[in-house]
């Protein structure tokens, strides 16, 4: 008897060539949709994975493949996401809420739903891979297209549930994807894909906040990296580490280089003022491997924020979850909120949340 799979269907062509390669390869698939909800008010999910019509898209696959479809509504899960994002930019970091989003709801909720429909494992569209290590035991690995990888997204996983994972398309291409989806025909062959947080619509995090919690939003002080007063803001929360544009003329370019939420003060410099060459990361969550002993040191090569390629840097274990990283060259723009990712070779060891950066001397 094959073993049955659950399928996170978002109605996209990934998630609906995932289904249709498990349900081709004799397994018994059973797809699913996760609706989080009527938009809250203030918030615009465009081209998000979660509408009416991504729902719609999802089940027509699904009848055209042959399987079972099931609407899930996480709505009040979602929404705590928001919230999270909605704090998180308040208190001057730049959240991520993708990675909230695959390790609360397409993984950590739909693992109970799979056990409730007698399902041993949970697939998605995921560009990543799942293998078995002869040494190391089930290990996260970058997908093969690297244009495409999202292993980065899928650090929180749990060690213990790898076993149980399926990502069909790590070993693909995104240009096989989309010609396999040509060749059979489905409705979602030429969908675009979504570029955008599903909830914040063009990129526009301040705006939501403004939406969602205007109280919350302030003037104040854009200064130099030698305290000098430089000029106002609107609001800390329009600006994130890097930032080039909103932060006024100065005769040459400035770019952020902190914000304080305390203070609500926006610190700006040059181009090399953004390079650090370190940061302390809370939260680790290891993945690749045991949690090493505190003291600990490697030599991984470490992602910073999505479209950033992994820089050598040395890795130093804490205590309570926590380590240092001091990379070999400085990076430009580590922004506290974001996830620092540890890779060895192509195999995720671990990562965390990126918290004080350091400034001059590293961590």
């Amino acid at each position: 008897m094959s073993e049955r799979i659950l399928v996170a269907m978002s109605g996209g062509v990934d998630s609906s060539v995932a289904a249709l390669v498990l349900k081709e390869s004799g397994h018994d698939v059973v797809g699913v949709f996760m609706r989080n909800g009527v938009a809250a008010e203030g918030v615009v999910r465009r081209r998000s994975c979660c509408s009416v019509e991504d729902a719609h898209d999802a089940r027509r696959v699904a009848d055209m493949i042959g399987i079972p479809f099931y609407v899930l509504n996480f709505q009040e899960e979602f929404d705590g996401i928001i919230r999270s994002f909605v704090e998180q930019y308040n208190r001057g970091l730049t959240p991520n809420p993708c990675i909230l989003c695959n390790r609360d709801l397409k993984f950590g909720k739909l693992f109970g739903y799979a056990k409730a429909v007698g399902a041993e494992q949970v697939a998605t569209g995921h560009y990543a891979i799942v293998a078995e290590e002869a040494e190391r035991g089930w290990s996260l690995k970058k997908a093969r297209d690297d244009a495409k990888d999202q292993s980065y997204v899928l650090f929180p996983l749990r060690r213990g549930d790898l076993r149980n994972i399926r990502l069909p398309l790590g070993d693909l291409l995104k240009g096989e994807v989309r010609a396999i989806a040509s060749r059979k025909g489905l409705p979602v062959k030429d969908k675009p894909e979504s570029q955008e947080i599903c909830f914040v619509p063009d990129d526009n995090y301040g705006n939501l906040i403004m939406k969602v919690a205007p109280d919350a939003v302030h003037e104040g002080e854009i200064r130099g990296v030698d305290g000098k007063a430089l000029g106002r803001h609107r609001g800390h929360q329009f600006f994130t580490i890097g930032q080039r544009k909103g932060i006024g003329a100065h005769g040459r370019p400035m770019y952020v280089v902190d914000i304080d939420a305390g203070t609500n003060t926006v610190t700006i410099g040059e181009d090399g003022d953004v390079h650090a060459p370190g940061m302390e990361v809370a939260g680790v969550n290891w993945l690749g491997c045991e949690p090493p002993t505190a003291g600990s040191s490697f030599s991984w090569r470490v992602k910073i924020r999505h479209r950033h390629t992994p820089a050598e840097a040395t890795v130093t274990v804490g205590s309570d979850g926590t380590a240092l990283v001091r990379f070999a060259d400085p990076q430009r723009a580590i922004t506290p909120g974001q996830a620092a990712v540890f890779y060895d070779g192509d195999i995720v060891m671990g990562g965390g949340w990126i918290g004080r950066v350091a400034r001059g001397e590293g961590p």
